[in-house]
């Protein structure tokens, strides 16, 4: 709680916080996300269990995954389908798989590894692509397999994130409510599809007709939550529900109205997650399963580097742009902070040390990637060529 003084002098002092953070990190060139967690770690005492911190949290997530969903019409998701699905199955199978893999050999029960898969698996898409832009590198041949990857993982993590919650909820692994909660996922996509059929053309109609943008602001995001809480109605994720929200809408033909209206709450609201976040993770306890926490550092980084050297060369790409993708890739944040966001004790703890760790040496990957490209495949020489200057 926020001790002695007024709720709403704490929720200005944390806005004042996240915005000093923000301007630091495009300063410093380093991921806000990982500033904000850190903010987090260090007023926990006085913002932890916080109820309008929690709920700013719960619409900042809704509204980024609401965004995501938009980017999302069915016809652009059988394109990606097309041309990623051998290299995202792959990446499920090295990231998350083997990740809970080795959680299993460290002992921990088949629950608590899948959470710990789920938390190893998703790139930094926010990361990811500031640094592609920031660098130059959106040009590059292998940023068509970059965004393509991300894309997969962005559709995948949403998945894994309902499957997780709704097991979570019942405590249990069996197959039986497995079942029960792919049952709940695949009826409420069926849904989505359905209304994105129906839907999107009459509510352009209507939003056209709206020259006061409150109330389209309050339309928008009033669909967002409320589809998510729908999936949490279902005992799924809320984030799950939101996406589907966005993909219902992505059909409409001036989608970037409906974005236009959201964008500037969600990046109001967004970094509430991850100070929130920050808070329920207790440093002090010291670092929990450390050999497993170096192992699946490690892991995740060979694991990405795989991903990008066999995925990219099944998407066509050379042997050295291949691996530069995959030295791209490595970095984690947002998606891998909302799983351990699920999981509790030395879990919640040991997500919150791997996502710090992984985001800044991938990071670093990615600063110098090229480089490496280069010391293993050799640099690429233009030979110059000899022109004759005509009458010499």
């Amino acid at each position: 709680m926020l001790g002695d003084f007024p709720t709403l002098l704490g929720a200005g002092l944390v806005l004042l916080g996240i915005f000093y953070l923000g301007y630091l990190s495009l300063k410093i060139n380093f991921p806000n996300v990982i500033l904000y967690i850190i903010f987090g770690v260090i007023c926990a005492d006085i913002l932890v269990d916080n109820e309008v911190l929690h709920f700013a949290s719960e619409v900042g997530i809704v509204l980024l995954f609401f965004i995501l969903g938009l980017e999302f019409s069915i016809s652009r998701l059988g394109d990606i389908a097309r041309k990623a699905w051998s290299s995202g199955l792959l990446d499920v199978f090295l990231s998350l798989g083997v990740a809970m893999f080795i959680s299993i050999g460290f002992g921990l029960d088949l629950l608590s590894s899948f959470v710990v898969g789920g938390i190893a698996y998703a790139t930094s898409s926010s990361i990811t692509a500031k640094m592609l832009d920031d660098k130059g590198r959106m040009a590059n041949r292998e940023t068509e397999f970059i965004l393509a990857i991300l894309i997969f993982e962005d559709l995948v993590a949403p998945i894994v994130i309902a499957v997780l919650i709704g097991i979570t909820s019942s405590g249990a692994f069996s197959v039986t409510d497995l079942s029960i909660v792919l049952a709940k996922v695949i009826l409420l996509i069926m849904a989505a599809v359905t209304i994105s059929k129906i839907v999107p053309e009459p509510l352009e109609r209507f939003l056209n007709k709206i020259d006061d943008e409150d109330f389209r602001f309050a339309l928008l995001i009033g669909i967002a939550i409320s589809f998510g809480g729908i999936a949490l109605w279902l005992e799924l994720s809320e984030v799950l529900g939101a996406f589907l929200a966005g993909m219902m809408l992505a059909e409409m033909s001036k989608i970037e109205r409906v974005e236009q209206a959201v964008i500037p709450i969600r990046d109001l609201m967004l970094p509430t997650f991850f100070v929130y976040f920050g808070t329920t993770i207790q440093f002090g306890q010291g670092i929990p399963m450390p050999l497993l926490l170096i192992s699946l550092i490690i892991w995740s980084i060979i694991a990405k580097i795989l991903v990008g050297v066999i995925g990219g060369k099944w998407y066509g790409l050379s042997k050295k742009v291949s691996f530069r993708a995959g030295l791209s890739l490595c970095a984690r944040g947002e998606f891998s902070v909302v799983i351990a966001s699920i999981a509790s004790g030395p879990i919640k703890l040991l997500g919150g040390f791997y996502v710090i760790v992984v985001a800044f040496i991938g990071m670093l990957l990615f600063e110098y990637a090229p480089n490496i490209a280069d010391r293993f495949y050799g640099k690429k020489v233009n030979k110059q060529r000899k022109l004759k200057v005509p009458g010499s």
